[in-house]
């Protein structure tokens, strides 16, 4: 699914939303790409289990993208001991809600109820606030209690939110600016983003792939069935009046 998003941040950058909140940008996932989910499944073991846990994914389901058992134990599995089990979060919940207001909820399922085009533009769209309490807002997710976990590789951003009125209607206007730059550069950043989407929507419905096919051949032969329902439907009714 497409092409790569590539943000300017050594400029202003210029961002409308529409009167429902921010523009949310396409995610250019691809579930077939094992590179990229073996990739997302590194970052995501990396920068997030430590809040977030996937407790509907065992590790064991890491083979289906290509890994092998002695990867994963190697190099992913943190919070277990067999690759049987779940990927738990890594610390007490009740710390979390205790230093974040709420406990980071699991992201078993965040692909399906929030949508990849959502996780893609608001892992994306975090910048500096100082009026809250973790020092990071988030466009998408205004007042969000997340830090930003990735800064270190996208590096700080501000952001000028602007409302103006054009014919009677509100228009919203967002404003970009770099603070600080981070390790990668706008587009291996978004490359990054995308290969952790992209994990997040595999955990999310790990045999989609296979599904759809199937789904698809089935809506086939139902087609057909229907024809020949119908048709017989009407050589029994046909002497009723």
């Amino acid at each position: 699914m497409k092409k790569l998003l590539a943000i300017v941040l050594l400029a202003p950058v210029l961002g409308v939303a529409s009167e429902a909140g921010y523009r949310l940008d396409r995610s250019p996932h691809d579930p077939r790409d094992l590179v990229s989910l073996q990739s997302g499944a590194r970052i995501y073991m990396n920068y997030c289990l430590g809040c977030h846990g996937l407790q509907y994914m065992r590790y064991e389901g890491l083979k289906d993208i290509g890994l092998t058992e002695a990867q994963i134990k190697s190099y992913l599995m943190f919070t277990a001991e067999k690759v049987g089990e779940p990927m738990r979060i890594a610390f007490n919940p009740k710390d979390a809600k205790a230093w974040f207001g709420v406990a980071p909820p699991d992201l078993s399922v965040v692909a399906r109820s929030r949508g990849p085009d959502w996780l893609y533009t608001y892992l994306r769209t975090f910048y500096r606030d100082p009026k809250t309490p973790t020092g990071w807002n988030n466009a998408v997710f205004p007042n969000v209690g997340m830090p930003h976990a990735l800064w270190s590789l996208q590096g700080q951003r501000a952001l000028d939110i602007e409302s103006h009125k054009e014919g009677g209607h509100a228009r919203v206007e967002y404003k970009w600016s770099e603070v600080s730059k981070g390790s990668q550069s706008p587009a291996e950043y978004d490359a990054t983003v995308r290969d952790l989407v992209n994990f997040l929507a595999y955990v999310a419905e790990p045999n989609g792939i296979e599904r759809r096919p199937i789904g698809i051949i089935v809506l086939f032969v139902l087609g057909v069935l229907f024809v020949f329902a119908y048709l017989l439907k009407k050589e029994y009714w046909k002497d009723v009046k």
